[in-house]
């Protein structure tokens, strides 16, 4: 039988100790999936994600009728309200008989809400609850997404916006104008002819899957707080829509075989089978954001877990590279530097730029634009920003308080050899300015953002 330390080595010769700039591109390919594989695993034994979406179960339930009631009078004026029962009916579809009847409980409750009844005050509550668990969930993605910044309030007005009303619209739309198509008389001919009926027949099969993977693709680049590219949000969506269709075979399954639980429980079991099928959705909707992160991110952490921590000497250079790169561009007109831009150029995942620039920007070093993604600019002139400035506000500044004992030992050799080296790195920078280092970087070199 082997051990526990025999098979840590054993993947880390199988997956860790691989070099991925050499090799067949096939086996390249899977060694990075197996690594995507494991990072997410580990993630998921850490337990961070089962809090998350227990966490999000609580407010779904709050939040599923006001939800389902604004999107309802939303649909109604676009004559697609009729489609709102069939999607929730196949989302509950695992649990059997219970999510037909859960179905028409919810629906019941969506259709007598009436908002002159319930006032501003009530009305307000209920949307409350929905904004809510959108903050919930993008408080979720960012953290897989190493994100430490929440959106401004202007644009987490617009994303909720899209998520609570123009995304229904449209998929409900979509939805109802291929069922008027299928509808149709000419459709009814060519599902006569062979072999264009059984292609058309397999593709309403198919077309659910579809518009499942696509519905978890856009969560996945709308909701985190960076940019997600699409292959990376496509890749999670699959993996999550494949979970999520197996998952719930497997659900429907343990409803059917569990007779027992609700002779336990009587009429709460079809709320607890409900919470437990929102579990399950919500902790696979949170598997693949990560499967997204580590696919386009994969580089950020290492096989312990531990995400890629640079060291003084690597800050302080990266830090000048960044005033280099970012000068550079702005004395020759060129877009600013996005983070993922300067991550790419300098090989160095964006994340863990990250605070290195923030460093920046709190000493006023650099400024952000107002795009999206937003670009880095020099905060002030770079002819009087010297280099000992930079090197300086990625330290941290000169502090003159000290952790741990104060006087208790003398230290006075240990601080003039500091001091000492201060000094030295003060008369080497004196004089130079960002603007001498932007200027040095050779014409051509880094043209993109």
């Amino acid at each position: 039988m082997i051990g526990t330390e025999n098979l840590r080595k054993l993947v880390d010769r199988l997956i860790w100790d691989v070099r991925l700039n050499s090799g067949a591109r096939w086996k390249v390919s899977l060694v990075r999936a197996a690594r995507v594989c494991y990072a997410v695993i580990r993630d998921l034994a850490d337990g961070e994600f089962t809090l998350r979406a227990a966490s999000l179960v609580y407010t779904t339930l709050l939040a599923l009728v006001p939800l389902l009631a604004v999107s309802f009078s939303v649909l109604k004026g676009f004559g697609v309200h009729n489609q709102v029962e069939p999607l929730l009916l196949n989302f509950l579809k695992p649990l059997g008989d219970k999510g037909v009847e859960l179905t028409g409980r919810i629906i019941g409750f969506v259709s007598s809400m009436k908002v002159k009844v319930l006032g501003y005050l009530g009305l307000g509550l209920l949307m409350f609850t929905v904004i809510s668990m959108i903050q919930k969930m993008e408080g979720a993605f960012n953290h897989i997404w190493r994100v430490r910044q929440s959106r401004p309030f202007h644009q987490r007005f617009t994303g909720y916006l899209s998520v609570t009303v123009i995304g229904p619209v449209l998929v409900f739309s979509a939805l109802g104008v291929t069922a008027s198509l299928m509808a149709t008389g000419l459709m009814r001919k060519l599902l006569a002819i062979e072999p264009f009926g059984g292609m058309l027949m397999a593709g309403t099969k198919i077309l659910p899957y579809f518009l499942t993977v696509a519905a978890f693709a856009f969560v996945y680049m709308l909701v985190p707080n960076t940019r997600v590219r699409r292959d990376a949000a496509l890749i999670g969506a699959l993996v999550s829509g494949i979970l999520w269709e197996g998952s719930g075979w497997a659900f429907a399954s343990f409803v059917v075989k569990s007779t027992q639980y609700t002779a336990i429980y009587s009429g709460f079991a079809i709320v607890i089978t409900f919470m437990l099928w929102l579990y399950l959705s919500w902790l696979i909707l949170l598997v693949g954001a990560s499967v997204a992160f580590y696919y386009q991110q994969g580089e950020i952490s290492r096989r312990d877990g531990r995400e890629v921590r640079l060291g003084s000497r690597q800050v302080e250079r990266l830090a000048l590279r960044v005033m280099q790169l970012v000068g550079w561009n702005y004395y020759h007109k060129h877009p600013p530097w996005t983070l993922e831009g300067l991550g790419k150029r300098l090989k160095v995942p964006g994340q863990v730029l990250a605070p290195m620039v923030d460093a920046l920007e709190r000493h006023g070093l650099l400024t952000q634009t107002a795009a999206e993604p937003p670009g880095y600019l020099p905060a002030r002139p770079l002819e009087v920003t010297g280099l000992v400035e930079v090197v300086h506000a990625v330290r941290g500044g000169n502090d003159e308080t000290t952790a741990g004992d104060s006087g208790a030992v003398d230290v006075a050799a240990v601080e003039d050899l500091v001091h000492g080296v201060e000094e030295a790195i003060s008369r080497t920078l004196h004089g130079q300015t960002v603007k001498d280092l932007a200027l040095a970087l050779l014409p051509g070199g880094d043209r993109g953002s």
